[in-house]
């Protein structure tokens, strides 16, 4: 499994989010499949459902199930482009740019059947972490 946090204490000096969709062919990874899924994660006084961004990845022989979203100011985003809309509206309400990208892969075994496995640990490891994210994230 991996887990990267990219937190971002200001995105006006040119250093901006970007989506791994950017990144990850530039590693020679391909994404074969893209779609968005809802989590329910724990939250303080009961459960709140997210939607975050699930892809499968290949390259070669390997293939890898990635979950991400955007997360600041207690709001969580799929959307790109919601994302990039919420900076700049938060940048006008509040005078923050503050956000964090977060990612959570696994690598889908070659003795598994199909890549549901996978799927299962990376949503697992993003319900149990929520609430330690919202916890250093700042709202």
């Amino acid at each position: 499994m991996g887990l990267f946090i990219g937190y971002y204490q200001s995105q006006r000096q040119g250093d901006t989010m970007h989506s791994p969709l950017n990144c990850m062919p530039g590693a020679g990874w391909e994404p074969t499949k893209r779609e968005r899924v809802i989590l329910e994660v724990p939250e303080s006084g009961g459960t709140r459902r997210i939607e975050v961004n699930r892809i499968v990845i290949e390259k070669n022989l390997d293939k890898q199930v990635v979950l991400y979203w955007y997360q600041s100011h207690g709001r969580v985003v799929a959307s790109e482009y919601w994302g990039k809309i919420y900076t700049v509206v938060d940048a006008m309400r509040l005078n923050r740019t503050d956000a964090a990208m977060i990612r959570l892969i696994s690598p889908v075994a070659p003795h598994e059947a199909g890549v549901a496995p996978a799927a299962e640990r990376v949503a697992a490891l993003a319900t149990a972490m929520f609430p330690v994210l919202e916890r250093y994230l700042p709202q």
